[in-house]
């Protein structure tokens, strides 16, 4: 399919400046006059002329000051502010938001793709700081912490107790880069308490999760979200597995919902031709801008299969439908969310920041990603309408207009309206699904019991080399099933017979994934999941029969065999 559709390229306009007009700024000085009015007039006087006009920002200033002055109540004014932004912002469209300054440092994280701190993975079990990994090259790593060790003291205070949680373990973990921190632990085997100084440092968040070769010549990549160093670790993956014989490529962007549209647009333009078209945003007050491969990419050889479902949202939804466009790719899996809304950041003079939606998304042949929202759209409950109209089970329950319709340079019709529509859909899968099923995974039954099991056979475990030998050779005996079921129980999930012999696959399934996951890293995890996947196993077929694919009557389909001895017969 690669040969045939290389040879398309379209040209898109020039691209053209982006700058906010009038009506955007006249917005921001709205959001940014109540902020700092609050605190500039506190006597609830008009800070302009014409303070009586209804049509004056002041007038909600004024009510605000009002309230603080005369309620009956002593009331808290920044977050009357916070509230009042908040409630703004949510009646303009469902991705406009406002960022307290307490909320900013912790979202930018997974963005950024680093954070400062010691450096380990960990769990809390049974009121307990359990280490589950201690992050490569951090400083937890170098210091010796193990696997399995319990942090029981953090710079001589107790932790370990009911009161412990997530938001007191990350306080008392994280802090800057070059702060110490002395931390007692108990390790199975020690009889005292073991004591380690560390001195926090930044510590990577990796976005790229797996990247595994699953056959001979077919690299699997999957990527979690696009932060700022996907690009780099998204390019060290794929020469890895080109060296190990890759030809071809699976790129999941399952349950990706996004992050900076500036690591995603690099990865595309390696599988494009300089200057073919990558996405477009425009808006009322914000120019039309074209975003086109600046290079010849590197892998523009290899064939492509993405993998998406409905968690595929923004940056992962320009990756799959520019590929989709340019004929690059062949598309696998469920309609992806639908998220085309360009948000600009704001900084508030208190570290807060306003994130306003300035323009829509559009793939290259002119679709808008963005699904529907407004009155009568139910826009958080999205996917259980899909479930309700049969749309994640049957292909033929998505109906969209003519006026949706496309066409890429090959002649393949795409629909815009919402999201992207895969060449090749696949039901959800129910099978072994149940409501025992549902709680153990809820309640980190899985999770936890993968790491006990770890902890009592770590020494019989050092016999499977890597994990292909694990998925190989091991299997959980009938005992250790019983030994999880009663562990769940602990965790609050109740034996629930009908639902054991349901699910009983799955459930193996999923522990020994977590049992992989604690002996190998977190690539092992993936690469176990995957044993069971239905998007997964159609992918693998359809990137292993690439080539038989054509565009007829605007669709993509398979070759069947008498074509292809047809083919052969002209050629």
């Amino acid at each position: 399919m690669s040969d045939r559709i290389d040879q398309y390229t379209k040209k898109s306009p020039e691209e053209k400046s982006s700058s906010l007009m009038f009506p955007f700024i006249c917005a921001l000085f709205l959001v940014i006059g109540i902020y700092a009015g609050s605190f500039l007039n506190s006597s609830g006087r008009s800070l302009v002329p014409g303070g009586n006009n209804e049509n004056n920002p002041n007038k909600l200033v004024n009510i605000i000051n009002k309230i603080d002055e005369m309620y009956v109540d002593s009331v808290e004014k920044k977050e009357l502010i916070d509230d009042a932004i908040r409630s703004i912002l949510e009646r303009l469209d469902p991705h406009s938001y406002y960022i307290s300054p307490e909320e900013m440092a912790s979202m930018q994280e997974p963005l950024e793709g680093n954070f400062e701190g010691i450096g380990v993975e960990f769990m809390i079990q049974r009121d307990t700081l359990m280490v589950v990994n201690p992050i490569e090259g951090g400083p937890s790593e170098s210091a010796g912490i193990a696997p399995g060790d319990r942090i029981v003291e953090v710079d001589g205070e107790d932790i370990a107790g009911k009161g412990l949680t997530n938001d007191k373990v990350m306080k008392l973990l994280k802090g800057e880069k070059g702060t110490p921190v002395k931390l007692g632990i108990e390790r199975r085997g020690a009889e005292e308490l073991l004591v380690f100084d560390i001195v926090r440092d930044r510590i990577p968040i990796y976005s790229v999760v797996a990247s595994v070769m699953v056959s001979d010549d077919v690299g699997y990549i999957k990527i979690t979200r696009f932060a700022k160093n996907t690009y780099e670790e998204f390019v060290e993956g794929v020469n890895a597995l080109k060296s190990q014989g890759a030809k071809k490529l699976m790129i999941d962007l399952r349950g990706n919902g996004g992050g900076y549209l500036n690591s995603c647009i690099p990865m595309v333009e390696e599988f494009l031709s300089s200057g073919e078209l990558i996405v477009y945003t425009e808006g009322k007050s914000d120019p039309r801008r074209d975003y086109k491969s600046r290079v010849n990419g590197a892998y523009r050889d290899m064939d492509v299969v993405v993998l998406i479902n409905q968690g595929s949202a923004s940056a992962s939804e320009i990756l799959a439908g520019a590929l989709q466009d340019q004929d690059r790719s062949i598309t696998v899996g469920r309609r992806s969310f639908g998220k085309g809304l360009v948000q600009n950041e704001i900084a508030l003079p208190d570290e807060s920041a306003l994130r306003l939606t300035v323009a829509r998304y559009y793939t290259p042949t002119g679709r808008s990603i963005q699904k529907p929202y407004g009155e009568g759209v139910d826009y958080e409950n999205d996917y259980l309408e899909r479930y309700d109209h049969g749309e994640l089970l049957s292909a033929d329950s998505i109906q969209f207009a003519d006026s949706l319709q496309f066409k890429t340079p090959a002649g393949r019709i795409v629909y815009g309206g919402g999201g992207i529509m895969p060449d090749i859909f696949v039901p959800i899968d129910t099978v072994g699904a149940s409501a025992y099923l549902s709680e153990l995974s809820y309640s980190g039954s899985f999770r936890n019991y993968g790491f006990e099991y770890v902890e009592k056979h770590r020494e019989s475990l050092r016999q499977y080399e890597n994990v292909d030998v694990f998925i190989e050779r091991f299997d959980l005996s009938n005992a250790d099933l019983e030994d999880f079921y009663d562990s769940a129980e602990r965790d609050g999930v109740m034996k629930d017979r009908f639902g054991i012999e349901q699910s009983k696959e799955i459930i193996k399934l999923r522990i020994m994934a977590y049992i992989a996951r604690n002996q190998f890293g977190e690539e092992a995890y993936y690469r176990v999941m995957l044993e069971d996947d239905n998007i997964y196993r159609v992918a693998f077929d359809v990137i292993n029969q690439y080539e038989q694919y054509v565009v007829t009557d605007g669709k993509l389909n398979l070759l069947s065999q008498k074509m292809l001895d047809e083919q052969k017969q002209l050629n």
